[in-house]
């Protein structure tokens, strides 16, 4: 099954779903440089991260709803609604986490906590999108498929 929210046969969903987990992974970094001493820049630095990994995220959102909506095999629908539920409830951790942090001191630990929790959370939903990608061979081209095309004589031509 080929994903419907594509570009010339490249699912949209993972090439966006770097930039929260990129920032959001900065933002862990940025609070642990912060509470080992380091600036107050960084705890700055780290809510920047998490509101864009927040509209990063959102973005990303859009075509992997896309997606799930055109899935109809059952247990690819189950995986992928948990997929849909952990890293949804990640989403709701870092908007919690970076309106705390408007509201709390840089000092706070709670913020920290939430990111790690954070982390743990888009780090099991990674999983559970890899499990319908690598093991179950959502959005994938056959390879059957992708070894006829090339060895076709139209290939073959094109090369």
């Amino acid at each position: 099954m080929s994903s419907p929210a594509s570009i010339k046969k490249h699912p949209i969903h993972p090439m966006l779903v770097a930039l929260p987990i990129g920032l959001w992974l900065f933002a862990l970094i940025c609070d642990v440089a912060a509470i080992a001493g380091g600036s107050p820049i960084w705890s700055n630095v780290a809510r920047y991260c998490i509101g864009g990994g927040i509209i990063g995220a959102i973005l990303a959102a859009v075509p992997g709803l896309i997606d799930y909506f055109s899935i109809d095999e059952a247990q690819m629908k189950r995986i992928a609604t948990w997929h849909l539920g952990v890293n949804l409830t990640a989403v709701v951790i870092y908007a919690v986490n970076w309106w705390l942090r408007l509201r709390l001191e840089a000092t706070d630990s709670l913020p920290l906590l939430l990111s790690i929790a954070g982390i743990a959370l888009i780090g099991w939903g990674g999983w559970l999108g890899g499990e319908m990608v690598y093991v179950k061979g959502m959005a994938v081209d056959a390879m059957e498929k992708l070894a006829r095309e090339k060895s076709s004589p139209s290939s073959r031509r094109a090369a």
